[in-house]
């Protein structure tokens, strides 16, 4: 079973997949995470994801899909996996289907987390990181809209969009994704 949470940013995506992969016993797949240990491990991939972020650029969708490769590879996904932060765009989506494809797999549920936009903002505020200003929260938000929203239609057309209420205590919100996936 490979299961990817999709959703605004602020809608629990990181919280839920940590949740459902425990629960499931599957492998969680944080692109933040898989950024972090392949820089941090120098891979060659990494290395190149690095000079993308120190000059403080977006990575481009080709080496991104290239780390959740080496990811996917190095921790192994045939229990199953669950995607966090990926894909989020097309192309993103397309390296996913060319990967999952070279390990006779394919997605089988998109859980998207659907929670409005004046509530992720009130969350997303309440975090107190100093980049979460209203301002920035706008901006991430439009970029979801404008880049990553288009997938729920992508993967609707396929067959494996599953949209979940993600109002709710954590409890109620993983129940509603168990379920969604079973």
């Amino acid at each position: 079973m490979i299961i990817v949470l999709f959703g605004a940013p602020g809608v629990g995506k990181g919280t839920q997949a940590e949740i459902l992969a425990k629960t499931l016993g599957m492998f969680h797949l944080s692109t933040g995470d898989a950024f972090r240990t392949a820089i941090k491990n120098q891979t060659e991939i990494g290395m190149v994801a690095k000079s993308y972020v120190d000059g403080g650029h977006l990575v481009p969708d080709d080496v991104t899909a290239k780390i959740v490769e080496e990811a996917m590879k190095t921790h192994g996904v045939s229990n199953g996996c669950i995607l966090d932060g990926f894909p989020r765009t097309r192309i993103q989506a397309e390296a996913l289907d060319a990967i999952l494809s070279g390990m006779d797999m394919a997605v089988t549920h998109v859980v998207n987390l659907t929670v409005d936009y004046d509530t992720i903002t009130q969350r997303l505020l309440a975090r107190g990181r100093a980049d979460d200003t209203e301002q920035v929260i706008n901006n991430r938000l439009q970029v979801y809209e404008n880049e990553t929203a288009p997938l729920i239609e992508f993967y609707k057309n396929r067959g494996v969009l599953r949209d979940v209420h993600g109002l709710g205590t954590v409890e109620e919100v993983s129940a509603r994704i168990l379920s969604a996936v079973q």
